[in-house]
Parts: structure tokens; C-alpha cells; sequence
């Protein structure tokens, strides 16, 4: 097969994505998490699941990895404002004054 090696093991892969000049290996280790969603929230996972042709778990991904980057910016904040305060940052128009 074309660009497939044989260290890469077949249980590890994916997907194997064919199209006309090329051949794309997805090799993603994953693990399963089971969540319980009340009626409403699994109806509108559904329903834009329909809307936007993604899978509700690619559409569950997305929304998991904005919400991590969202505490983890936050975490990052909570961090670092002594250090700003002492600079006179109180704000963030105090930081914009000083960036634009």
C-alpha cells in the first residue's frame, strides 16, 4: 500500500482515508467516556448533529476542548494577576492602553 509501513500496527489505525492521489492514515489513540445527558441537552446534541453532518461525538470533542482551553486560560489568569497587579494592571483596558 502507498506511504503504509508495516511498524504501523492495523489495529491502531483508525481510519484509512483513500482519494485519487493520495492515501491518509488517522492514527489516534483514544478512550471511551460515557456521560448522561438529560433529554433536552441530548435533543439539541441531535439536532445540530443533523444540521452540521458531524458525529455528536465530534461535535461533544469540540465542545470539550473549548472548555478546557477556557479553564485552563483561567487557571492561567488566576496565576498571573498578582504579578500584573503589582504593574499596575487592573484591568484589561490597562493592558490593551498599553499593547495597542
Amino acid at each position: 500500500m502507498n506511504g503504509f509501513h508495516s511498524s504501523v500496527s492495523a489495529r491502531r489505525v483508525q481510519a484509512l482515508v483513500t482519494c485519487a492521489t493520495c492515501i491518509t492514515l488517522h492514527d489516534m489513540k483514544t478512550s471511551a467516556l460515557t456521560i448522561r445527558l438529560d433529554r433536552d441537552l441530548e435533543r439539541r446534541l441531535a439536532r445540530l448533529a443533523r444540521r452540521t453532518g458531524q458525529s455528536r461525538s465530534d461535535l461533544v470533542r469540540d465542545a470539550l476542548r473549548r472548555q478546557l482551553a477556557l479553564a485552563e486560560f483561567r487557571e492561567l489568569r488566576r496565576r498571573i494577576m498578582p504579578f500584573a497587579e503589582a504593574r499596575g494592571y487592573l484591568t484589561d483596558e490597562d493592558i490593551f492602553r498599553d499593547v495597542s
